[in-house]
């Protein structure tokens, strides 16, 4: 994997040698360099490891997931702020498998950083719920819960969602 500036390296190095190219009237050889260089310009916005590790948790492979997320040596000088938070979103999806305190920071960490699309906060805050709500923390539970319900404008959480606050009427 490759540090994020020496992407944004690549790129420009691959947009020069497309105008040289095209000014040394091969034209072909300069537009193909020039659309060559959206590759490295995509991965810089969307780290390579992280499409990957969301490829194998679709399919419900968590080790593999977790095989390709290990790549990722030094998050802070190889992803943008962004790419930090799918990948503590990630881990911590991994970890709530099995170690709740640890699956809570990687969440926590997440939201912090940021995520991209509502339906990824909601799920993060939806875990978050359930771990308020494992821990005894009734009131940061409700509080999420209704943070989740703003945040799932197409209400694919709302089953989950009821079931919480049905188990929640138990504590």
């Amino acid at each position: 994997m490759f540090n994020k500036i020496i992407k944004l390296i690549l790129a420009g190095l691959l947009i020069v040698a497309g105008v040289w190219q095209i000014i040394d009237k091969e034209i072909g050889n300069g537009i193909f360099l020039i659309l060559l260089s959206a590759i490295p310009i995509f991965l810089y916005f969307k780290n390579e490891f992280i499409l990957l590790a969301f490829l194998k948790l679709r399919k419900q492979d968590f080790e593999g997931a977790k095989k390709w997320l290990a790549y990722i040596k030094n998050p802070e000088t190889a992803l943008v702020r962004k790419q930090q938070g799918y990948l503590n979103y990630l881990q911590g999806i991994m970890l709530s498998q099995t170690n709740l305190i640890q699956a809570e920071k990687h969440f926590k960490k997440a939201i912090e950083l940021g995520l991209s699309m509502d339906m990824d906060l909601a799920v993060a805050k939806l875990n978050l719920a359930g771990v308020a709500m494992s821990r005894r923390r009734k009131l940061e539970a409700t509080n999420l819960l209704a943070e989740v319900k703003k945040l799932d404008k197409q209400g694919m959480l709302k089953e989950q969602v009821a079931m919480m606050k049905e188990q929640m009427k138990k504590i």
